[in-house]
């Protein structure tokens, strides 16, 4: 009996380590199992404990408020790109079993693709690019065929959906509102008065964040014989989106993104547009690839949407862009719609606290942006401020006009004229905005660091401006 008392306490602990341990197993096969959600997508991110030397000489994590330029790597993403390149051969073009598998494999991501964004196979087609601006220039080259075709675009844009029908053809512009916003009575106005060809919009701003109704703008195209393009950079990894309107005639043309914003930073980005209407132009991009057979003084060029991928295909920028759709589309977007609108409160909000802030666009209604805030503050130089969020506090934001200068001036109330006048001048002295741009990754945490550091961060920024600039006007 002496011994057997002191032998039960025993197996009893055993019985509780084991069902402790089991317990854990169990935990974390379910939590394996549960997949990629909003509330553990952080631990999926590459790079986000990795410290980097500041610009004080200390050392930090970076807290990245920088992602409507760039996302970070999602580690399976990562993991998808080195277990493919096991298998990798040449696409289209070998014989070999590595070759056959790549080149399956390059395809099928164009089914994938379309099934994301809800683009009927029979109708549409894909071609990969390397971002969206790669993608918006083979678009101009290929469908505009004489200097006085006429595209039809907003002062929302970013350069990458202006500059190429610039070039091009002969752009008109449809007006943005006290807010920002985009005017659809403006784009009806434009459409009526003129005949354009086409009307090439962006889905979500890159400055303001704002989401806009690209379907009741593709009905209006419609009725007006143009067709649309869709800038679709800022959306895609924030929105779901379909090329499928209610009805018909509000179904999207064509629709351009890229890889790099949706955390596949590998080079990668697609085109879906309308088959035919692909296969009745050709870009000014020659070479392997786009060709069917060539003679001496003749070529038949292949169909798209091989005749839009000129060169060595980006197999790694394919691989990529597949997983990070896998991902997002697991997270649920809207999860990440209702993350980022909670983000977006939380900043303008306290943005609010701090004097002589200055909130762009509607700081009121915050539900048509995606979680993109720009700011300012009346009082201090915004390139002052960035600067010292970064050196001092290892935060990334975006300061400037963010390749969309017509547009921030506009928000600035800057007439062409008087932004003539920085033509010349240094960043510092340029006008220019602080831009928080938020991943599915970020946190209410990150935000709450960024308020509390920020009265600190003006502070020096405003002793540097009287050390080194003594800038009369702090906004520029």
């Amino acid at each position: 009996m002496k011994n057997r008392r002191k032998t039960l306490p025993l197996l009893i602990v055993m019985s509780m380590v084991f069902c402790m341990l089991s317990a854990c197993a169990q935990s974390t096969s379910s939590a394996e199992e549960s997949g990629y959600t909003i509330d553990n997508i952080r631990d999926y991110v590459v790079g986000l404990d990795t410290e980097m030397e500041l610009g004080n000489g200390g050392k930090k994590a970076v807290t990245n408020f920088d992602n409507a330029a760039t996302t970070p790597a999602l580690k399976p993403v990562m993991d998808e790109v080195n277990t493919q390149m096991e298998k990798y051969g040449s696409i289209g073009r070998g014989f070999s079993p590595k070759s056959d598998y790549s080149t399956d494999l390059y395809n099928n991501t164009r089914d994938k693709i379309l099934e994301f964004v809800g683009a009927d196979p029979e109708t549409y087609t894909v071609f990969y690019v390397s971002n969206t601006t790669d993608g918006l220039n083979k678009l101009a080259s290929a469908l505009i065929e004489k200097k006085s075709d006429v595209v039809l675009t907003t002062r929302i844009e970013h350069h990458s959906n202006d500059l190429p029908w610039r070039e091009a053809g002969t752009v008109i512009y449809a007006e943005v509102d006290d807010q920002g916003r985009v005017m659809y009575d403006e784009i009806e106005k434009q459409l009526k008065n003129n005949k354009v060809k086409y009307v090439s919009v962006t889905a979500a701003s890159n400055v303001t964040g704002y989401v806009t109704d690209v379907h009741r703008i593709a009905k209006l195209a419609h009725k007006y014989g143009a067709k649309i393009i869709v800038d679709g950079a800022q959306i895609v990894a924030h929105r779901k989106f379909s090329m499928l309107g209610e009805s018909k005639d509000e179904n999207i043309d064509f629709f351009v993104f890229s890889a790099h914003k949706m955390y596949a930073p590998y080079g990668g980005g697609a085109v879906v547009g309308l088959t035919d209407e692909l296969m009745s132009h050709m870009p000014k991009f020659y070479g392997g690839g786009t060709i069917h057979i060539v003679g001496d003084e003749w070529v038949e060029y292949a169909e798209a949407p091989k005749s839009y991928e000129a060169g060595s295909p980006n197999y790694p920028g394919v691989i990529s862009l597949g997983k990070a759709i896998d991902i997002l589309q697991e997270v649920g977007f809207d999860d990440i719609e209702k993350h980022e609108k909670a983000l977006n409160q939380r900043l303008v909000d306290g943005l609010k606290k701090i004097d002589n802030s200055i909130i762009y666009g509607d700081s009121e209604d915050l539900s048509d942006r995606v979680g993109v805030i720009t700011f300012n503050f009346s009082d201090v130089n915004s390139h002052l401020v960035a600067e010292e969020l970064s050196n001092r506090y290892g935060i990334a934001t975006r300061r400037g006009a963010f390749c969309a200068n017509p547009y921030v001036w506009r928000l600035y109330g800057l007439s062409d004229e008087e932004v003539r006048n920085f033509a010349e001048c240094s960043d510092v002295n340029t006008p220019g905005m602080i831009r928080v741009s938020f991943g599915i990754y970020n946190t209410e945490e990150e935000v709450d660091y960024l308020l509390k550091v920020l009265p600190e961060a003006i502070k020096q920024a405003k002793k540097t401006n009287e050390e080194n600039f003594g800038l009369a006007n702090p906004l520029y």
